[in-house]
């Protein structure tokens, strides 16, 4: 089985991975299934149930809950960019005092970790400064 290119989501996968190995157990790391992958008058029938049920459009791809604090991890790959409607996600959610971050790599999604104060039971890495 020839399977498709996905950077974005094999990045996901190997962050979340992570993420539970390095957080406290009792830590919550959630990702809302919040697109639809068919396409047409089916697809659109999903989505508007889903819309209907509380998804949130252009909600961040996980969510990370510990410690009493919470933060919102985009996920891109190496090329990817955030839309419009992320950046306005992004904008609210840090407005109301919650974490966000952009992570492109299991690195960067440690050093969002570390940036927001969370404990996890392995050292961050050293960050950098985003391009």
């Amino acid at each position: 089985m020839n399977r498709r290119s996905t950077p974005e989501a094999d990045a996901q996968r190997a962050i979340v991975q992570a993420l539970r190995f390095a957080l406290p157990r009792d830590a919550i790391v959630h990702h809302c299934v919040n697109e639809v992958t068919e396409a047409g008058p089916r697809g659109a029938k999903r989505q508007s149930i889903l819309v209907g049920m509380g998804v949130h459009a252009r909600f961040a791809d996980l969510i990370v809950i510990s410690g009493g604090r919470v933060l919102f991890l985009e996920v891109k790959s190496e090329t990817g960019r955030l839309r419009k409607s992320q950046e306005v996600f992004r904008d609210t959610v840090c407005a109301q005092g919650f974490g966000w971050a952009l992570v492109r790599s299991v690195d960067d999604a440690l050093g969002a970790l570390a940036d927001n104060g969370f404990t996890t039971r392995v050292a961050s890495p050293v960050r950098r400064p985003a391009p």
